[in-house]
């Protein structure tokens, strides 16, 4: 680590070591980035490093609202605009019990870089909510989303911050805060929120977009080795919309998703989630709320393993979909002992800093990071930003050849800058890099 580097490294310590998603976001960053770091003395002249693990502005504000019993309760939300070298804000909002501002910034950071990669003229951010949408009406929904929107309305728009969906933010949540912020703002701007409904400017396969992205970069990995999703076994986690797209891709190609979990533990299905039956049933039990996977072990007669994951099941290969920091360095070993032969990232930072550093150090496993096979999502958010430019919608299948070739464009990006480091097959540290000068080289003809 040079001088630079640990200047930047102490600071953020200093000033943020109460914040470990945030952390450990950057500090992974950091450490994959530092064989380009040699390459221009103005990142370290015009402190770039800073301006670029530091958030362009932070907005914390309280959101009260109202339960049908007439009860009034108070929120904390947030939104982090990262940075917008490359073009307007853009990243989701979560709403989850654990929503904190060290989560928000670290999503804003990821949401970065993954944004960078996709071609498409957007910046990163994140916001959300300690609100837990979970048992709560569509009446009490609506009114904390209009609230919510209340406070955010004035720093976002088209041109300036385009908010999407992410846990807890569904087609519903999204509805309701696209109402409020035209009844607030004064403006039908389709643009400026993304995961729409068909009738009002949304996308079709925004929903299953993350989860197709994921399996359309696996696949270039796969081709990369001379095989194809042809058989192979596949371990996911969640049962949220990235899975739900996983599940219908890796069936399409060939392949079978064989778990599925939630927070009271996985069900392994050995004949795949692979049927339109079941694929359906997804839809259900995220729509009930209830957040609970064993509804379909009872429904499809397979076995329910509470209080576990499912990454002791012997797979070829292991994506991780539901939220930051679920699999450690347990689970690492598991995956290795068993041979796995993909690790691919879907959710944000899915594993521990010693689980990831684990796997990658493997020599059984080819590993790539969620900043690249995570993209998918937003892919389509900023298509969906496109189509609402034009005032026109694509078809289906226009929109997913369109998602295949920008993740296709990832893979390379991130091949290729493996390659030119000397960093071999390592797709996560290529991805990072080549993110980096995108976003740097932006930033510096900007000036400061």
């Amino acid at each position: 680590m040079n001088d630079y580097v640990k200047h930047v490294a102490d600071n953020l310590q200093r000033q943020y070591g109460h914040e470990p998603e945030y952390l450990q976001a950057v500090f992974s960053w950091l450490e994959s980035i530092a064989p380009a770091l040699e390459d221009d003395s103005r990142y370290e002249k015009l402190d770039l490093l800073t301006r670029m693990v530091e958030p362009e502005r932070l907005f914390a504000f309280s959101v009260p609202w109202v339960d049908d019993a007439g009860y009034a309760h108070t929120a904390h939300g947030y939104r982090v605009q990262f940075n917008s070298a490359i073009g307007p804000y853009k990243g989701g909002l979560r709403f989850r019990a654990d929503v904190t501002p060290s989560v928000v910034k670290f999503l804003g950071f990821e949401q970065t870089y993954k944004n960078a990669m996709t071609g498409l003229p957007i910046g990163g951010a994140a916001g959300g909510a300690d609100f837990d949408p979970r048992g709560k009406s569509n009446r009490e929904i609506m009114r904390f989303c209009q609230s919510f929107m209340t406070a955010l309305y004035r720093y976002m728009g088209a041109d300036t911050d385009v908010p999407s969906g992410d846990i807890g933010v569904g087609s519903r949540e999204i509805g309701y805060l696209y109402g409020a912020y035209k009844r607030l703002s004064g403006r039908s701007e389709s643009g400026a929120l993304t995961g729409k409904g068909l009738t009002y400017g949304g996308s079709l396969i925004r929903q299953e977009a993350a989860g197709f992205g994921t399996v359309y970069f696996l696949a270039r990995m796969l081709q990369h080795q001379h095989e194809s999703l042809e058989g192979k076994l596949v371990a996911i986690s969640g049962f949220g919309n990235m899975s739900w797209g996983i599940c219908r891709k890796v069936t399409e190609l060939g392949g079978k998703v064989v778990t599925l979990s939630g927070p009271d533990g996985y069900i392994h299905d050995p004949d795949g989630v692979a049927t339109k039956e079941k694929f359906d049933f997804l839809l259900q039990m995220r729509q009930s709320g209830a957040d609970k996977v064993e509804p379909y072990a009872e429904k499809f007669g397979v076995k329910f393993y509470p209080g576990k994951k499912p990454w002791e099941v012997p797979v070829d290969i292991a994506i991780p979909c539901a939220t930051q920091n679920e699999l450690d360095v347990e689970d690492a070993v598991m995956l290795i002992a068993n041979n796995v032969r993909y690790y691919v990232e879907g959710a944000n930072m899915p594993a521990t800093t010693e689980a990831r550093r684990l796997l990658c150090l493997s020599p059984k496993i080819l590993t790539a990071g969620s900043k690249a096979a995570g993209s998918g999502g937003v892919a389509v958010s900023a298509l969906e930003m496109v189509q609402n430019s034009l005032r026109y919608s694509w078809s289906r299948s226009e929109v997913d050849r369109r998602l295949q070739g920008i993740m296709s464009d990832i893979y390379d990006a991130s091949a290729a800058a493996a390659e030119a480091y000397g960093l071999g097959y390592d797709l996560m540290a290529g991805n990072d890099i080549a993110a980096f000068k995108k976003i740097a080289s932006a930033m510096i003809a900007q000036g400061v």
